[in-house]
């Protein structure tokens, strides 16, 4: 596994491309929330807890609470940039794709693997209660590893 921390000081920084991207999303781009924003897009699409994003912040030095990552991973949300995946009533994850797809959750290692929306099939929903509309289908399989 690539330590982000430095493959993000290999490259140029992307500071004045993710400044702009925030700015389109309606943020304000802090000193903090760009840094983070490097942390979070500055690779692969990938899937990402608060903590995890907390412990990379420290690793490269970004000086940030954990309450500032989960607000700031809440703000970048609601903005369209991340899409939360919920696990369990205590764990999310953020995935930096926001295209149609689901998810494997994989429950001994604590990770997300990608599925791609065509390969689940659904017959049919249920109607969507008075007055609303679907707006998207989540799907998450747990899976652990076979004994043995």
């Amino acid at each position: 596994m690539t330590d982000r921390s430095q493959t993000a000081r290999s490259h140029p920084s992307r500071k004045p491309c993710l400044t702009a991207v925030l700015r389109m999303a309606g943020l304000r781009p802090t000193r903090q929330r760009v840094a983070l924003a490097e942390l979070l897009f500055g690779g692969a699409h990938r899937h990402v807890s608060a903590e995890q994003l907390h412990g990379e912040a420290s690793q490269s030095h970004v000086n940030v609470s954990l309450a500032t990552i989960y607000n700031t991973l809440h703000q970048f949300h609601e903005a369209g940039l991340l899409r939360e995946v919920a696990v369990d009533a205590a764990r999310s994850y953020f995935d930096t794709d926001t295209s149609d797809h689901h998810h494997f959750y994989v429950e001994d290692e604590q990770r997300m693997i990608d599925i791609p929306a065509a390969s689940v099939e659904f017959m049919k929903l249920p109607e969507a209660p008075k007055g609303m509309e679907v707006s998207h289908v989540d799907v998450v399989i747990r899976v652990r590893k076979t004994p043995g």
